[in-house]
């Protein structure tokens, strides 16, 4: 008997929504100046790494890790007073926590962030099937545009609202009372995601004992730790309880919980890079708006958006690339982020060098 082969369609098998889908695409970035995700640029002092590497050499690698990262999560609570009442749940960085929250929902679920904003959000939404309401912030001041949203989330009543604070790519922190608004209309669970909050001096931590349906969400990426890809989702226990149920076991790994652990303890030398960047911030602020054809935005982030003239914005990102300096073309978005470019704040000498670089190419 001999067997017929057949022929295999993937479409077969995947759904739609994935197959219409594009795939998250990251820069190549060897050999360039580094400006175009968000990170920190600063390393640690060498005797910071050798304490660290002292602390991972007794790791039990042989071992599955604690699956729930109780001392990393005590470390986290102690080291932003978090009051006791709430729980904290991490995950493999703040991405994992976003599907968690979404995988949680009803397939006939909507959810609702303002745009532009976090690509994940709608990445993960849509993977999933889910119904993604995009919302357009002002275009004077990239706000929230309060009564529209109001509007759709009675209209929608979503299940998950996303509020990036500071947002990204844009920068900026919403008007506080306009959140506070959202929260105290929503029926379903309103996140706040603060990546960007060693930044900003801001954050809805102190709201939580008022509202059911908040959480908030942080990662340590921004900090300086993006290599460990570690976030975490603080909440009430009855939420972080059913979160629980769908994460993978084991899901932070031993080095990254050692690693995290020992970063949190040693809080210090991230505060003063921080307070670094955010001068440094001040000073690119200034020297783009001086630039004839740019006009940057302000910014409570680690990153600056800028506007070019007309057209004129995916040259500059190529010509700039050219010089070696690698930023984050914005354009091909469309919508409130045309003709603009997004800078991550470097060191001191690779900010001079954009700097630089972007005034011979305009």
């Amino acid at each position: 008997m001999s067997l017929e082969s057949h022929s295999f369609e993937i479409s077969s098998i995947i759904r739609e929504e994935v197959l219409s889908m594009s795939a998250y695409k990251v820069a190549d970035a060897h050999g360039f100046i580094k400006l175009d995700a968000m990170e920190n640029p600063y390393s640690w002092p060498e005797e910071l790494k050798l304490a660290w590497l002292d602390t991972l050499k007794d790791c039990p690698l042989n071992r599955y890790p604690d699956p729930t990262a109780q001392e990393l999560s005590e470390t986290i609570k102690r080291s932003y007073q978090i009051d006791h009442q709430f729980d904290v749940m991490l995950g493999n960085g703040s991405d994992e926590i976003i599907q968690l929250l979404l995988m949680a929902l009803p397939n006939t679920a909507s959810v609702m962030a303002p745009s532009p904003g976090f690509v994940m959000y709608k990445q993960l939404s849509d993977c999933l099937g889910l119904n993604y309401l995009s919302i357009p912030l002002r275009a004077d001041d990239f706000d929230l545009d309060l009564p529209v949203m109001l509007e759709a989330i009675k209209t929608h009543q979503p299940s998950v609202i996303f509020l990036a604070y500071p947002n990204n790519p844009t920068g900026n922190l919403f008007s506080h009372s306009a959140i506070l608004e959202i929260i105290n209309i929503a029926k379903g669970l309103v996140v706040i995601d603060e990546a960007y909050a060693p930044f900003a001096n801001a954050s809805f931590l102190d709201s939580l004992p008022a509202h059911d349906n908040l959480l908030i969400m942080r990662t340590v990426s921004k900090l300086g730790l993006a290599g460990l890809r570690l976030g975490y989702v603080i909440g009430r226990p009855a939420i972080i309880e059913q979160l629980n149920k769908i994460r993978l076991p084991y899901n932070i790994n031993s080095l990254t919980q050692l690693s995290a652990n020992f970063a949190l303890c040693n809080h210090s030398i991230f505060d003063q890079q921080t307070l670094k960047i955010c001068e440094e911030r001040s000073l690119v602020f200034k020297q783009l708006n001086a630039l004839t054809g740019i006009k940057a935005y302000p910014s409570a982030a680690n990153f600056i958006l800028f506007k070019t003239a007309a057209e004129q914005a995916t040259r500059i990102f190529l010509a700039l690339k050219e010089q070696g300096i690698l930023i984050k073309d914005m354009s091909p978005q469309g919508g409130l982020l045309k003709d603009c470019l997004r800078v991550t704040i470097g060191k001191p000498e690779e900010n001079e060098a954009f700097i630089t670089a972007l005034t011979y190419c305009l």
